[in-house]
């Protein structure tokens, strides 16, 4: 028998890997526990079963949610921002915030990837605030039949 990491698909595995997803850690950290199989097993096993497919994918809609919660937990953490210097002075420890900010923006981007239509940035097109918004409609009342015929070829794009 070969050595190796087991790749037996079982429902202990589908468990453990969509609760890990879901608590906002990483696929890549549960498959470096030891006794759990490898990233592509997994991803393989996502392809071949279909409920697997489904429970993955609710994990990482419930791992952006978690992120998503992350974020304003760690803005709202101000407990190591500034230090008191030998002098006495209270200072601002730049460099914590500066790891807090590289936090938040990490779990930003992700989230926005993971769930792009809850997280990720909105887009709006229109006019500006003193202009009516962009019309799409086309008017043809008034033109004539070559003009209509000729408007009927312009491809449309979607």
């Amino acid at each position: 028998m070969p050595a190796g990491r087991p790749t037996v698909y079982s429902e202990k595995y589908v468990e453990s890997v969509c609760e890990h997803i879901a608590s906002g850690k990483s696929l890549v950290s549960w498959c470096q526990i030891d006794g759990n199989v490898s990233y592509t097993t997994v991803m393989r096993w996502v392809e071949e079963n279909p409920e697997f497919q489904k429970r993955y994918v609710r994990a990482r809609e419930a791992q952006a949610d978690y992120l998503a919660e992350e974020i304003v937990q760690i803005a709202d953490d101000g407990q190591n921002d500034t230090y008191v210097d030998e002098d006495g002075k209270q200072r601002t420890d730049q460099d914590v915030i500066a790891r807090s900010r590289l936090r938040v923006d990490a779990r930003k981007w992700y989230a926005s990837k993971l769930s792009a239509k809850k997280y990720g940035d909105k887009v709006a097109v229109g006019g500006a605030d003193d202009m009516p918004p962009i019309s799409t409609t086309l008017q043809v009342a008034g033109l004539t039949d070559d003009q209509l015929r000729a408007l009927a070829s312009i491809p449309v794009q979607s």
